[in-house]
């Protein structure tokens, strides 16, 4: 037990400087420290919970960090599972005076999601969908500023390909499982469908894209001009 909270002790700490940081990017949208407070004691707590296709805390941290430095405000998730990614980017909203549409297929990781958000304090700031995404993802209207792909890896250029004229020039487009290392694995070596898309991403003049390798694997991609 001693140990526990000692390590439980480290990571809030860890999430404190990390924010402390990170907040002062944000352009617009009230401080909530109360919010902040309570988001971060939520996730120290449920720091070993994430385990039902869940991205790991580096990369929530990534998407938050994402989201601060370019003030974007109308987010979609694409792949809520039980809620850990849609905390990091609706509490990164909270800030920007954004807003998070996130889509879940599953109906039981759906209501474990709403209950989370409900939880941590974030339900108005998020949107959650139960739905097939192949549907939605077409009938959304948007537009978006910021797009996190992570659900069935396969359909990420199928994804890409709707979204794209929704995303706003400025806009950033993310892909979860994606690795620019090597061959095998998600997205190396040009094979499956994250290889499919991170080459095909790559390949597009308006788009600047890099990837970041630590944590689950994530392609950023920058819409820098509409064509």
């Amino acid at each position: 037990m001693k140990r526990e909270s000692l390590m439980k002790l480290i990571l809030f700490a860890i999430l404190s400087l990390f924010f402390t940081v990170s907040n002062t990017r944000a352009q617009s949208g009230p401080s909530n420290k109360g919010l902040d407070e309570k988001v971060k004691k939520f996730l120290v707590e449920h720091s070993h919970y994430w385990f039902d296709m869940n991205i790991p805390a580096s990369d929530g941290q990534l998407l938050y960090d994402l989201i601060i430095k370019g003030n974007y405000k109308s987010a979609l998730e694409i792949g809520t599972s039980t809620g850990h990614s849609g905390i990091w980017i609706a509490w990164a909203m909270s800030k920007t005076g954004g807003k998070l549409v996130t889509i879940e297929i599953d109906e039981e990781r759906y209501k474990t999601a709403l209950e989370n958000f409900k939880k941590v304090g974030l339900s108005e700031f998020i949107d959650a969908r139960l739905a097939d995404a192949h549907t939605l993802v077409k009938e959304l209207k948007g537009p978006f500023d910021f797009v996190f792909s992570d659900a069935d890896k396969e359909w990420y250029k199928n994804y890409f390909v709707d979204l794209d004229p929704k995303l706003k020039v400025g806009g950033c487009f993310t892909a979860h499982n994606i690795s620019d290392r090597g061959r095998g694995g998600y997205g190396g070596g040009g094979y499956g469908g994250p290889g499919a898309f991170l080459e095909y991403v790559r390949s597009l003049n308006n788009y600047e894209t890099s990837v970041n390798n630590t944590g689950g694997g994530i392609s950023i991609s920058y819409k820098r001009a509409p064509r």
